[in-house]
C-alpha cells in the first residue's frame, strides 16, 4: 500500500506521455535551453530565465545521456511526481494512519492538475517532490528531535527553491506549523538554521532574477479564475480540517504523531503559499497556480485524513458504506474524460509542433517567415524556418548565438526594407501577446502588412494564427 500512490503516478504518467507529439511553448523553451552547451546556457541565464537555470542544467544532463525527444523531456517529471506521491502517502500514513496515507497518495495521483504537470517538461513536478520530501523531513525532525532530519531538510528545501524561487513560500508554511505546534526552542532553532542556509544559497539567484522581472509581464491575476480557484481549495482544506477535528473530539487520534497532526502540517501548506502569492500580486502580478503546485500536497493529505474519518464512521453501516464507495467510484469515473483530454494535443494553450506543421503546409520553400511579436519565435525553436527551407526574415542572431530565449532581430528600418522586397510573407502571430510586448520591429511589421499585403490563407492553432500574406491580387 505504501508504494501504491507512486505506482499509480507512474502508470498514469507513462500513459500518453508523448501527447501525440505535441509540444507547448514552455516545453519548447526547455528543449532548446537544454540543448545549448553549458557555457552558452550559463551566458543566457545571466539575461533571461535564471529562475529555471538549475532545471535547464539538469535537463541538459538528461539529454546528454539520452536524446529521447519529448519522452526524455517529460520522463523526469513523471519520476519526480511519483516520488512526490510516495511522500504524500508517507505524510498521510504518519499523521492519520495507513488508510489515510494510501488515500492521500491516490487523491494526489488522480488530481487533474497533478496529472497535467506529471507530463510536462518543466520544473514544477521536481519542485513539488522536493517540497513534499522537505515536509517529510520536517515531520520527522519534530517527532524524533534528531538533528539529521534538519540536515536532510536544508538541501531538499534549497533544491526546491533553486528549481523555482517561489518554493520559499513553503518554508513560511513550515514556520507556521512550528508556531501552531508550539515547538520547543531546539526544534525552532534547527528550522531557523536550515532556512538561513537555504536563503544564503538562494540569494545570488534572487539578485539575478530580480533584473529579469520583465519576463513575467504577461501575468494577469483573474478574480474570477485565480482567486476563486484558491478559495475553493482553501474551503476544501478547511472542511477536511473540521471533519478531522470533530472526529478527534470524540476520542484520541491513535495515528497522530504526538501533537504533529495532519491539519497542523497540511493546512498551512494549503493556505499560505498561494495566499501570499496572491497578496503580492496585488502590487506585482506573479500568481500562476503552477508556481505553487506543491500546495496541492497539503490538500491531498487533509483529504486522505477526511476520507478515512468518513469511512471509519460508516463502515459498520452497509447502506452508508455502499453509498460512500459508489461516490468514490463515481468521482474516479468522472476523471476519465479529464485524463483523456490532458493527454491530447489540444490540452495546452498552444502546440509548437502544430504551428510548425501549419507553416510547412501553408508556406513554400524560400518564403520569409515573420513572428509577431518576436517572442513567438518560441513556437519554432525546435524546428526553425531554415530547417523547412524558409527564411526568418527579421532574425539578426539566433537564440543560442545571442544568448537570449528568442534571438535578436534586425533594426526596424531593415525589417521594413526586407518585407517591402518580398512578394509573400508567412506570419506567425499571437495578438494577445502583441499588446504587452511592444517593439519597434513589431510596429513596423504590422505597418508594412497593413499597407503592402493582404491576407491570403491561414490556420488557427490554439493561441497561434499562421497566415500567408501576399501582394494584392496575387493570392
Amino acid at each position: 500500500m505504501l508504494l501504491l500512490p507512486a505506482v499509480t503516478v507512474l502508470v498514469l504518467g507513462l500513459w500518453g506521455l508523448g501527447r501525440q507529439g505535441s509540444l507547448w511553448q514552455d516545453e519548447a523553451v526547455t528543449y532548446d535551453m537544454a540543448h545549448r552547451s553549458p557555457g552558452v546556457l550559463w551566458a543566457t541565464l545571466g539575461g533571461a530565465d535564471a529562475v529555471h537555470g538549475l532545471y535547464y542544467l539538469f535537463m541538459h544532463a538528461v539529454f546528454a545521456c539520452w536524446e529521447g525527444g519529448v519522452i526524455a523531456l517529460r520522463l523526469p517529471s513523471v519520476l519526480a511526481m511519483a516520488l512526490a506521491a510516495w511522500g504524500v502517502g508517507l505524510l498521510g500514513r504518519w499523521l492519520a494512519g495507513p488508510m489515510a496515507g494510501a488515500t492521500a497518495g491516490l487523491v494526489f495521483a488522480l488530481w487533474p492538475t497533478v496529472q497535467r504537470y506529471t507530463q510536462e517538461g518543466r520544473s514544477y513536478a521536481l519542485v513539488t517532490a522536493a517540497v513534499v520530501w522537505a515536509t517529510v523531513c520536517l515531520v520527522q525532525a519534530l517527532v524524533s528531535s534528531r538533528r539529521r532530519w534538519w540536515v536532510a531538510y536544508a538541501p531538499l528545501a534549497a533544491t526546491a527553491c533553486l528549481l523555482h524561487e517561489l518554493a520559499v513560500l513553503a518554508l513560511v508554511a513550515h514556520g507556521v506549523t512550528l508556531a501552531w505546534l508550539k515547538a520547543p526552542r531546539p526544534m525552532v532553532r534547527g528550522w531557523v538554521i536550515a532556512c538561513g542556509g537555504v536563503l544564503v544559497t538562494l540569494a545570488p539567484l534572487v539578485r539575478v532574477s530580480l533584473g529579469q522581472t520583465g519576463q513575467v509581464a504577461w501575468i494577469e491575476v483573474s478574480l474570477a479564475g485565480d482567486l476563486t480557484g484558491y478559495l475553493l481549495l482553501v474551503v476544501l482544506g478547511l472542511l477536511c480540517h473540521m471533519l478531522v477535528r470533530r472526529r478527534a473530539g470524540t476520542g484520541s487520534r491513535p495515528h497522530a504523531t504526538h501533537r504533529v497532526t495532519a491539519d497542523r502540517v497540511a493546512l498551512p501548506l494549503v493556505v499560505l503559499p498561494p495566499g501570499l502569492l496572491l497578496l503580492v500580486s496585488l502590487v506585482k502580478p506573479l500568481y500562476v497556480d503552477r508556481y505553487v503546485l506543491y500546495s496541492l500536497a497539503g490538500v491531498c493529505v487533509l483529504a486522505g485524513a477526511a476520507c478515512t474519518e468518513i469511512w471509519q464512521s460508516v463502515r459498520q453501516r452497509p447502506t452508508r458504506a455502499g453509498l460512500a464507495a459508489v461516490a468514490g467510484l463515481a468521482t474516479v469515473t468522472l476523471l476519465v474524460p479529464v485524463g483523456l483530454h490532458l493527454r491530447s494535443a489540444s490540452s495546452r494553450s498552444d502546440d509548437a509542433t502544430a504551428v510548425t506543421a501549419a507553416v510547412r503546409d501553408l508556406g513554400a520553400p524560400g518564403d520569409p517567415v515573420v513572428f509577431l511579436p518576436q517572442s513567438r519565435r518560441v513556437w519554432m525553436l525546435r524546428t526553425p524556418p531554415a530547417s523547412l527551407g524558409m527564411t526568418d526574415l527579421a532574425l539578426a542572431q539566433s537564440p543560442a548565438a545571442s544568448h537570449t530565449l528568442f534571438g535578436t532581430e534586425l533594426p526596424g528600418d531593415l525589417v521594413t526594407r526586407r518585407m517591402a522586397g518580398s512578394g509573400r510573407v508567412v506570419v506567425v502571430r499571437d495578438r494577445d501577446r502583441e499588446a504587452y510586448e511592444p517593439s519597434d520591429q513589431d510596429r513596423r511589421k504590422r505597418a508594412v502588412l497593413a499597407s503592402d499585403f493582404s491576407p491570403c490563407r491561414g490556420r488557427i492553432v490554439g493561441s497561434a494564427r499562421v497566415t500567408v500574406y501576399t501582394r494584392a491580387g496575387f493570392c
